[in-house]
């Protein structure tokens, strides 16, 4: 039975947005410390406050395994002679290894018999290799900030008051930083502060419950749930979920308690949007809303210790939110007294990019990119597309938005609708920022969708013509995210308008502003778009051959390149696919290099040749008319009927015939083959199972 292992970092208040990955990384480190120091163990657990990292390891082993280490020495046949005694290279070998020659062993290889060394090294008592497993389990784990304190040149997310280490009740000695380790924890920073001894886990989480810690994170979201939801039932109403905030003042508490107050009606008259960003976002307030949505004057906050009087922290939160809602009430007011369409001149005073120019020429641009898409796809749209797109960003330049950036778009929508506008056009200026994020709402409306798409692309296409591309641990202005989002929405609209047409056009418009060659521009957005694509169908599951074979023909028609891959994951598991797949690839590979020629009929001779290019012909049209029906799947059924005369052609036919010009003929024959499949795909990307 192993032993019990506890470590605990205790810490200045370590930001809640820290927290959940540090404790995922605190046991990943330690997991991969034990394994590489060969110590078994039982379960693993990590648990954290605000003040402190804990880590729990159960049947911690006291002994290292043991390790054999084999090392091959010389052949067999040179190590000894005729007689049987060890040669130079046997003995030289046995030295090295501090062996003596009747130690070594014989073993067989692939490459016959040879002498080998095996050691047996037995393993280290477990406690005298805990400090230095410790130390390097604490100083590894990565913050996106960490800062020094004191003279210290060690790092960490901030800084480390206490450490808590024990070994099967035992302290394990170590120093990081000015701090030793000990056995003692610490309690509530202000309802029970002072240190206690503790020597085991049961000691451990018993000690800081009675002194107002609640180390399991788990627990204290369950216990802010299930109170939010009590005290929200006092008011008849019930919590706005929001799990971000959840997990968010979970991790701002160690001792959570729940306190309801109230705020006036009147404000109940701006729009819901507002309060609920100024409530969540900027108070870590859960809002309280009736049976059908609808917003009541009441609010949830949580505190981080337990009130001696609940009604004056209820009285200074409500003094807080007065505040704030009284200084949204202003902004709501002030900004309506100018409509957005006087707005747009006041962009040219609000800078997008020193490289890029103003807010305003960024509207303009892709303004004309929006009209460009909404010709395309359905000119009906253009009038309140170019509405849209003309006042997008317009609530940039009111004082709601630049006191509460969250809110763009959703004030413009709002300013929109007050000021008479197309309801249309009012959501199409809210949903052209849509998708926010990874997996986030598309645009609804047609309108949003193709300003969505607009403003995306010129930001895509400007950065990256201004070479301010995205690298592989920044992407400061989220053009990952926006590719992703123009991608998402012409899936989800189903735009069947050219990919590389778009970029065309946005690096027309962009023009001057552009410090590299256009087509050089355009080449690295494709690529960029194709990466993006190619990981979210991976991470969808897609086979990832069939990802690779599909977007080796190109990403021109993203609808198209979706429907050829979802159409040829479900043709993998027909009997026809492998020796489709197979017999392609014969084809590739004999005329690799072959500059294609028109097939001359007269020059076919033998059945088999003449069948291929009979049977090539009559597919060809039904496969051409498919592709321009997107019926992918019958593609796919059409080519698999090529199969058998491809196969018998190979059988009985020398394709590199000595006559040059039947061999040139027999080569075009097979590279127009070859185009019509690679219309789908590149089948030669396909992993066949010879291949494994």
């Amino acid at each position: 039975m192993g032993k019990e292992l506890l470590l605990e970092i205790g810490t200045e208040e370590i930001p809640a947005a820290f927290l959940p990955k540090a404790l995922r990384d605190l046991e990943e480190i330690a997991r991969g410390e034990l394994a590489a120091n060969r110590i078994r163990h039982g379960e693993i657990r990590t648990m954290g406050t605000p003040r402190r990292l804990f880590l729990t390891a159960d049947d911690l082993a006291e002994q290292q395994e043991d390790q054999v280490i084999e090392k091959l020495g010389p052949a067999a046949r040179v190590a000894f002679d005729e007689q049987g005694n060890p040669s130079r290279a046997a003995v030289g070998f046995a030295r090295g290894q501090n062996l003596d020659i009747a130690e070594l062993e014989r073993v067989t290889t692939e490459k016959g018999e040879y002498l080998c060394a095996r050691k047996k090294i037995l393993g280290e008592a477990t406690e005298g290799l805990l400090p230095a497993i410790l130390t390097k389990v604490i100083t590894g784990i990565p913050f996106r900030k960490s800062m020094r304190w004191s003279d210290q040149e060690f790092r960490f997310a901030r800084p480390i008051h206490w450490i808590l280490a024990l070994f099967d009740g035992r302290i394990v000695p170590f120093r990081i930083a000015n701090i030793e380790s000990g056995n003692t924890s610490r309690g509530h920073r202000f309802m029970s502060p002072d240190s206690f001894p503790v020597g085991s886990r049961e000691e451990y989480l018993t000690g800081t419950r009675n002194r107002f810690v609640i180390v399991d994170p788990r627990e204290r979201k369950e216990i802010i749930r299930e109170e939010t939801r009590k005290a929200a039932a006092t008011v008849g109403g019930r919590v706005l979920p929001s799990e971000e905030l959840l997990e968010t003042v979970t991790f701002l508490t160690e001792y959570p308690t729940v306190v309801c107050g109230n705020f006036d009606r009147e404000y109940l008259k701006l729009p819901q949007e507002v309060l609920i960003t100024t409530m969540i976002s900027h108070q870590k307030y859960f809002p309280v809303v009736d049976d059908r949505g609808a917003l009541l004057p009441h609010f949830i906050t949580i505190n981080n210790t337990l009130a001696r009087d609940p009604a004056v922290v209820k009285r200074g939160n409500e003094k807080v939110i007065r505040a704030r809602l009284s200084d949204a009430r202003f902004f709501f007011e002030a900004d309506r007294k100018i409509p957005l369409d006087r707005r747009v001149a006041d962009l040219k005073k609000v800078v997008f990019h020193t490289l890029l120019g103003t807010s305003h020429e960024k509207v303009m641009r892709f303004r004309k990119l929006a009209a460009w898409i909404a010709n395309r796809v359905d000119p009906t749209l253009a009038g309140r597309v170019d509405r849209a797109a003309l006042l997008a960003k317009t609530d940039l330049d009111t004082q709601m938005v630049g006191e509460f950036a969250e809110l763009q778009g959703i004030m413009g929508r709002e300013y929109a609708l007050l000021a008479g506008e197309d309801p249309v056009v009012a959501q199409a200026i809210h949903e052209h920022y849509l998708p926010t994020a990874a997996g986030g709402d598309l645009p609804e409306t047609s309108e949003g969708a193709i300003v969505s798409i607009a403003d995306k692309t010129d930001s895509i296409c400007g950065f990256f013509g201004v070479e301010l591309i995205p690298t592989g641990t920044a992407d400061p202005y989220a053009l990952r995210r926006q590719a992703l989002g123009v991608i998402n929405i012409i899936l989800a609209k189903r735009y069947s308008f050219s990919l590389g047409s778009l970029i065309d056009e946005s690096l027309a418009i962009l023009g001057p502003l552009l410090k590299r060659p256009s087509d050089e521009t355009k080449t690295a957005v494709l690529e960029f778009f194709k990466g993006r694509f190619e990981n979210q169908l991976i991470s969808q599951g897609r086979p990832y051959d069939v990802v690779d074979a599909i977007l080796a023909t190109g990403i021109d028609s993203l609808v198209a390149a979706d429907d050829k891959i979802r159409a040829m994951a479900d043709f993998k598991s027909h009997s026809d696919f492998q020796p489709l797949a197979i017999a392609f690839k014969r084809v590739v590979n004999i005329i690799r290099g072959f500059q294609n020629g028109a097939v001359d009929p007269a020059l076919l001779s033998g059945p088999e040749e003449k069948n291929l290019h009979e049977a090539f012909l009559k597919i060809r049209e039904t496969v051409l008319t498919h592709i321009s029906g997107g019926d992918y799947s019958a593609v796919l059924f059409d080519l698999a009927r090529l199969r058998e005369p491809v196969d018998a052609f190979f059988e009985a036919v020398l394709v590199m015939a000595e006559d040059e010009k039947v061999r040139f003929n027999r080569l075009s024959l097979l590279e127009e083959i070859s185009t019509l499949f690679h219309d789908v795909a590149d089948f030669s990307r396909i992993v066949t199972e010879s291949q494994g």
